[in-house]
């Protein structure tokens, strides 16, 4: 997992829950916190932070990977304006995620390991996105849809079908953006 997405999770529990909390999350998953943008952490490192947080919060994982996800697109918007402003809506932006994006985060981390999407674009009312990706973390993928929502000042309705967890070989969502 890049260091940026280390970087963007302090920021929010930060920002969100204080200094104190995400201390106290770094000590309850043994980590240091010292994350560089540019570098590759292992995917454990996130994953026991978000286990750590979900205990303290008494809230699932997906619950907080979620969160995480929704709040980090203001913070990527930021930083990356290029990736927003170059989109007129949400279903535009998730449309440029595999042709547009994903190679420039490629340039950018050379060694970023980035899902695969895959679209049904023929319904002008609704999206289909399929997400592969050797992480499963789709509760992300959740999150930053909604996030992209939000962004875009639309109202956002999500359908999680298929799930590589329930036995799917990919995660399946129907994206309607009113």
């Amino acid at each position: 997992m890049q260091g940026i997405i280390f970087n963007l999770l302090e920021e929010i529990v930060t920002r969100d829950l204080g200094a104190d909390t995400w201390d106290d999350l770094l000590d309850g998953a043994g980590l240091d916190g010292v994350y560089t943008a540019f570098v590759n952490y292992p995917d454990d490192q996130l994953l026991s932070l978000v286990s750590v947080a979900a205990g303290a919060l008494d809230k699932p994982e997906s619950d907080i990977i979620r969160w995480f996800g929704q709040n980090a697109i203001p913070l990527l918007a930021e930083r990356y304006a290029n990736f927003f402003t170059s989109c007129e809506n949400t279903r535009a932006f998730l449309l440029s995620l595999n042709d547009i994006i994903h190679p420039e985060v490629r340039k950018l981390y050379p060694d970023a390991d980035v899902p695969d999407f895959d679209y049904e674009a023929s319904n002008p009312e609704f999206l289909i996105l399929r997400y592969t990706s050797s992480r499963q973390i789709c509760a992300l993928a959740e999150g930053l849809i909604m996030g992209a929502g939000s962004y875009f000042d639309e109202k956002i309705t999500l359908e999680h079908g298929t799930c590589v967890h329930k036995g799917g070989d990919t995660c399946e969502f129907k994206v309607t953006c009113n």
